[in-house]
């Protein structure tokens, strides 16, 4: 899908009815600029934000700040949006912080593209875009299994841990190892510009099969501080448990099943089952640790 496309969607979701006109007092909406905070009852789901979040694109939401478009207003000074609120959440996520984790469904994804194009936040509307797009070609009509590097340096909030730049470039190098091993049996993808900083993605018959995220926060003196790791027995494994996704022609060491092997140093607890079971297996550093809590090199993770 390309950007004529999100175009072509923002011309058309311009004909669809907007937010109420009225206030339940029956007084002109002004706008919401004199204050503060806003509370959003968007199809029964209760959200509390900013004036200052809402505003930060030109969107619906900004004019329903500056009175530019009205909405109804209940007896407890909440704005009414007649909309599913089951990705507002998300909406909000984005318009705080410029980027968010977008579903893997690919269903999913469209209905947060379809309420991004309603409430005209476009930002969110290229995310979605680009997402699918990538879906589409690379994953869903893939005849082979498919490793994904998430690498985007300058995706931080904090400053890096001492060993951090390195376990980067580890990261990378590993990948490019795994490129000349594995040539022509699986299709790696290196996305420099997504939302992580450092985090594998294994895919296999058109969906995600398992994660492996190698970031952390950790707490220093007074400050907090963005920890790479290197989990290259993990990542390895991983790689070689999708190799199962290849051609079912294909006989040999390429079929051989490893989710139950156990390659690691440390002990991991994964999200998902083998089996018939279709979960995601999500393993990721442990979030929010201190320095000293851990020796080097133990890997840690933890269940999503």
């Amino acid at each position: 899908m390309s950007a004529e496309a999100s175009v072509g969607s923002h011309a058309a979701d311009s004909a669809v009815p907007q937010p109420s006109c009225h206030n339940s007092d029956g007084h002109r909406n002004l706008g919401l600029l004199g204050s503060k905070y806003v509370k959003l009852n968007v199809g029964g789901s209760l959200h509390y934000t900013t004036v200052q979040t809402l505003s930060k694109e030109d969107s619906l939401l900004r004019n329903i700040c500056t009175g530019g478009t009205d909405v109804t207003i209940d007896s407890e000074g909440w704005v009414v949006l007649d909309r599913s609120g089951r990705h507002f959440e998300l909406v909000l996520n984005f318009l705080r912080d410029g980027l968010v984790p977008l579903p893997e469904d690919y269903r999913e994804l469209d209905e947060v593209l379809k309420e991004a194009q309603y409430y005209r936040v476009q930002g969110l509307v290229q995310h979605c875009l680009s997402a699918m797009q990538f879906t589409t070609i690379y994953l869903v009509s893939c005849s082979q299994p498919v490793v994904k590097l998430q690498n985007n340096r300058g995706n931080n909030k904090y400053s890096y841990t001492s060993n951090s730049d390195d376990n980067l470039l580890k990261n990378i190098e590993l990948f490019d190892k795994l490129v000349l091993r594995f040539n022509g049996r699986v299709l790696f993808v290196k996305d420099v510009l997504g939302d992580e900083i450092c985090c594998w993605s294994f895919y296999g018959e058109g969906r995600k099969i398992a994660e492996v995220c190698c970031t952390s926060i950790v707490y220093a003196t007074e400050k907090k501080q963005t920890k790479v790791e290197f989990p290259e027995a993990r990542i390895f494994e991983e790689t070689l448990n999708i190799l199962i996704y290849e051609d079912n022609r294909r006989s040999g060491p390429g079929g051989l099943h490893l989710l139950d092997s156990s390659l690691g140093a440390g002990h991991s607890e994964e999200e998902g089952a083998t089996g018939g079971d279709r979960r995601v297996r999500r393993i990721h550093v442990r979030r929010h640790i201190m320095h000293d809590e851990r020796g080097h090199g133990q890997q840690t993770v933890y269940k999503d």
